[in-house]
């Protein structure tokens, strides 16, 4: 079974920055593309920024552009997220993802097959 695990969120103030990361255990991530999502309270389900399986094609939503970079470390197993200049609209669940198939990412989340349990981020204004 795979299991996503994500980990520090927090509360940060405005202007501020934190680094998400997602691990697995029982599944090596380095074959797959790898997204980040966040959903907000009372809104839908929004792409962040996904990464290829090789970790040279990312792409990036339209309101993180610029201030969010996807990494990944084959030896650790794990994908991140840098967070810079937070706003108080950043302040989502942020979750990470598996893609089904490998290949240059993606940001459709029916894409995607196995999801963390999500990273609550708070920014503060």
């Amino acid at each position: 079974q795979v299991q996503l695990v994500e980990s520090g969120g927090g509360l940060v103030q405005a202007g501020g920055s934190l680094t998400l990361s997602c691990t697995s255990s029982g599944q090596y991530l380095n074959s797959f593309d790898m997204g980040w999502f966040r959903q907000a309270p009372g809104k839908e389900r929004e792409f962040v920024a996904t990464i290829n399986f090789s970790g040279g094609i990312t792409e990036y939503g339209d309101s993180v552009k610029g201030r969010f970079t996807i990494s990944r470390d084959h030896i650790k197993n794990a994908v991140y997220l840098q967070m810079n200049v937070l706003k108080p609209e950043d302040t989502a669940v942020y979750y990470c993802a598996r893609r089904k198939i490998p290949g240059s990412g993606s940001r459709w989340y029916y894409d995607y097959d196995y999801w963390g349990q999500g990273t609550q981020v708070t920014v503060s204004s």
